[in-house]
């Protein structure tokens, strides 16, 4: 009698655990049954992962969108080019200065703002043949030209006080930094260039900016 009691007992342990794990199941599916789970949806309001353009109000990061034509890939301004750049030289000469300066000023018509630093390319073209201006001064850092601003350069050159006619000046070309398009001014400063055997004092060229910057 007492080993059927023992087996009764026995099998009610059995039974009580094979229903706390069924429920156990049965609370599982519950808990992962697809029909219960919220989905999340984007929102017609969610703003546009891509940004916004300041002047159009389009995502500049729009697929199969480009940067616009004054700034890189990036975004950030791109650098200036000889077709968005109006140049233009002006006399800078002092009297009494040892030497003569030709200020060369170019001004940022390209309707975008753009990064510029370093030396221009400066030849003088003259009777004689093409002059290169040597660099002088050490470039500053880059510079973001604002468009329709303007920054200059310095053109150093010896006088002529010889009393002949000299070497005859008849161009300025400038190249603008990091550019190959190259632009021909009329030359503004003293006409003529002394002729030297090259030891007198030579053509120079500023860094971007050694001449000022105007409004």
């Amino acid at each position: 009698m007492r080993a059927h009691k023992t087996t009764f007992a026995a099998l009610a342990v059995v039974a009580g655990l094979s229903l706390t794990a069924c429920q156990n199941d049965d609370d599982a599916a519950a808990q992962t049954d697809p029909s219960t789970v919220a989905t999340a949806s984007p929102s017609a309001d969610a703003p546009d992962p891509g940004g916004s353009d300041a002047d159009s109000g389009k995502g500049s990061g729009e697929k199969g969108g480009a940067a616009g034509a004054g700034a890189d890939q990036s975004g950030k301004a791109a650098k200036c080019r000889t077709d968005g750049l109006k140049i233009r030289a002006i006399d800078n000469y002092i009297d009494g200065d040892p030497d003569g300066t030709v200020a060369v000023e170019m001004k940022n018509s390209s309707g975008q703002d753009c990064v510029i630093a370093g030396f221009a390319g400066v030849d003088l073209k003259t009777n004689a043949g093409s002059i290169s201006a040597e660099r002088k001064g050490a470039p500053g850092d880059p510079y973001v030209l604002k468009n329709g601003k303007t920054i200059a350069f310095a053109v150093n050159y010896p006088l002529n006080e010889t009393g002949g006619s000299g070497v005859r000046i008849t161009g300025l070309v400038v190249t603008p930094p990091n550019e190959t398009k190259s632009v021909t001014l009329a030359w503004p400063g003293k006409p003529s260039l002394p002729v030297t055997d090259g030891s007198g004092s030579p053509v120079t060229v500023g860094p971007i900016g050694s001449a000022g910057q105007g409004g």
